[in-house]
């Protein structure tokens, strides 16, 4: 994590969020065995997001409805739904990806 996303994500006056389309993506990746984890994700993720003060994100409608807005970038489900959600919900978006830094969304790494 870049130093700028690493403050923002330790600021105290910072919201920080996990979509639940991050945690389908987890528990799809450890499934499939790529992704190593020290237990299943439906204990692993709950208890990583609570142990560092991060909430949990609904996926809502509006902000699925939303990616029909989206341009054609790539065809990731899970990065287009986290986008529409930080567009939708004025969010900021931490990520190296350089697709997702495309997107009309705040991204900062």
């Amino acid at each position: 994590m870049s130093v700028h996303a690493r403050q923002l994500f330790e600021a105290a006056d910072n919201e920080v969020y996990l979509s639940a389309a991050s945690g389908w993506e987890i528990a799809r990746k450890y499934r499939a065995r790529r992704l190593e984890l020290s237990e299943s994700p439906d204990h692993y993720v709950p208890l990583q997001r609570n142990l560092h003060g991060i909430l949990p994100l609904a996926i809502d409608e509006e902000s699925a409805l939303h990616t029909v807005r989206l341009p054609e970038l790539h065809r990731d489900p899970f990065d287009r739904i986290i986008v529409s959600q930080a567009i939708v919900h004025g969010m900021t978006i931490l990520t190296p990806d350089p697709l997702i830094s495309q997107y009309p969304a705040r991204v900062v790494w």
